[in-house]
Parts: C-alpha cells; sequence; structure tokens
C-alpha cells in the first residue's frame, strides 16, 4: 500500500523461505512476490519467484490461473512472447472468466500481430466489462491495429469518458489527438525555384 513494490516483494521471498515446502502458504507468498516484482517493474525476478509457485502444489483452481496470467505477463516483458501465450492459455482453464485475462489475450496478440486473436480476446473483455475504462482503452489499440480508427476513436473516447480525471482518461485523450493529427505529405519544391 505504501508504493514500494520491490520492498513488498522481497519481504514476500523472505517470508516464503521461513514457510515449510508441504504449507500452501508458501506458494501464495512466491505468487504474490512475483506479482510485485512485475509491479516493479523486473519481470526476470517476476518469473523466478512464480516459477517456485507453480512448480509446488500450494497455488489451486483460481489461484493457480492467477500466477499463470502472472507469469505471461512476466514473459511479456521480457519479450518472451511464446512463453507468454502459453502461460497465458494455461490459465485460461481457472480464469477465462477475468476480463483482465482477455485484456492481456488482445494486447499480447497485438504484439504477435495477431489481428484475429486481438480482436476476438477485446471482444470477450468488453462483454464481461463493457464499462471499464482499461479495457475499453485496449479496445481502441485494437481498433487501431486493425486499422479502424473510426472505432479506435469512439472505445477511446469511451474509456475518457469512464475514467475523465485518472490516467487512463488522460491516455485515452491523448490517443484520440494522436488520431486527429493531419499528415502533411511532403511535396518536393518545384523544379527551378
Amino acid at each position: 500500500n505504501s508504493g514500494k513494490p520491490s520492498e513488498a516483494a522481497a519481504a514476500f521471498e523472505q517470508a516464503a523461505l521461513a514457510t515449510a515446502d508441504a504449507d500452501p502458504a508458501k506458494s501464495r507468498m512466491l505468487a504474490a512476490a512475483g506479482n510485485m516484482w512485475i509491479a516493479a517493474g523486473e519481470p526476470g525476478k517476476a518469473a523466478l519467484a512464480l516459477d517456485r509457485a507453480l512448480a509446488g502444489t500450494g497455488l489451486q483452481a483460481e489461484q493457480r490461473g492467477e500466477a499463470l496470467l502472472d507469469r505471461a505477463r512476466a514473459a511479456e516483458a521480457q519479450n518472451q512472447l511464446t512463453v507468454a501465450r502459453a502461460k497465458l492459455n494455461e490459465a485460461a482453464v481457472t480464469v477465462s472468466d477475468d476480463p483482465f485475462y482477455w485484456y492481456f489475450s488482445a494486447a499480447l496478440a497485438i504484439r504477435e500481430l495477431d489481428k484475429a486473436t486481438a480482436q476476438r480476446s477485446i471482444g470477450k473483455a468488453l462483454s464481461l466489462a463493457p464499462a471499464d475504462p482499461t479495457v475499453l482503452f485496449e479496445a481502441g489499440h485494437v481498433a487501431h491495429f486493425a486499422g479502424e480508427d473510426d472505432k479506435a476513436r469512439g472505445y477511446w473516447t469511451q474509456a475518457a469518458q469512464f475514467d475523465s480525471n485518472g490516467a487512463i482518461g488522460k491516455a485515452a485523450r491523448d490517443a484520440i489527438a494522436m488520431l486527429t493529427v493531419p499528415v502533411t505529405p511532403k511535396v518536393p519544391p518545384a523544379k527551378g525555384n
């Protein structure tokens, strides 16, 4: 809560070291450490903590799915897109009703240059969370990626309305402004001038 994710991650890892391997809390603490390392911008450390968490049996059902989703995020941040998609596919078994799962799938698909998966994934995210500014913002990115700038503008406008004073709203307004910047072609000077 104090905005110090690195310190939180290290504390979770220390607590996990002091916990017996058979205790399911050990895996939960390692998963929490992984999540905090992602927040700290340390995807390599996140991947290590999450792999240790997933190696045990302490994470079950949705907890395991959320840890796999975080592991996919860590892989994506390290440009390991194939690993990210594999972990995301594994997570689908238990967290496919989470709009963030589909949001992340769409964002990853853009990086994979997979328009069909991006559109399908963001469509599912929108069906689960139609008023979520983060989902709407990503829907704008997917539409722009697909060459549908009018749709992108519409999604970004909605995101800005739902988060008028927040960071997503500002980013959405900035994205709209980028769409409206006219492209001025460079015309060579006439011969003889």
